[in-house]
């Protein structure tokens, strides 16, 4: 997915967690971050509690994802991803995508990853991979017109 892309409808969920949404909840809104994980995935656990610090520090001003990804056939198990969910406290709605149907019109390969969609459903940031916390950070920021925090 390209900077500037408009976000894609969010359709496809093979159920959705803790709330459901459509991208008309999300465009017009405020700022939207996206963040794609698996329960298989090592360095998605380890940035769960950045994302919830970001969810929770920012509730007044950005919207917070998180979609499912399996990689195999193990993470399609809904026992086991609601049972993770609580266990890591992702409180935020979350997409969960055993078809990957929110993935490819998202063309993602990578978990974790986080999109970060201005508050027209522009797509202002992208990046993958552990780590990268404070680059992240920097990029919301700047979408919520913050000096830095």
């Amino acid at each position: 997915m390209k900077l500037r892309s408009d976000m894609p409808e969010l359709s496809g969920a093979t159920e959705w967690l803790n709330d459901e949404l459509t991208r008309d909840d999300l465009v017009g809104d405020k700022p939207t971050l996206f963040h794609f994980w698996s329960v298989s995935c090592g360095l998605c656990k380890e940035a769960m509690p950045d994302i919830n610090e970001f969810r929770d520090e920012f509730e007044d001003d950005l919207n917070v994802v998180a979609v499912h990804m399996p990689r195999s056939e193990k993470d399609l198990d809904m026992s086991v991803i609601k049972a993770m969910a609580l266990s890591h406290d992702i409180a935020q709605p979350i997409f969960v995508d055993n078809e990957h149907k929110l993935t490819d019109a998202f063309e993602n390969q990578y978990v974790p990853a986080y999109y970060v969609f201005d508050e027209e459903g522009k797509l202002r940031h992208f990046q993958a991979g552990g780590g990268g916390m404070k680059m992240l950070r920097k990029r919301v920021n700047r979408v919520l017109g913050n000096e830095e925090k």
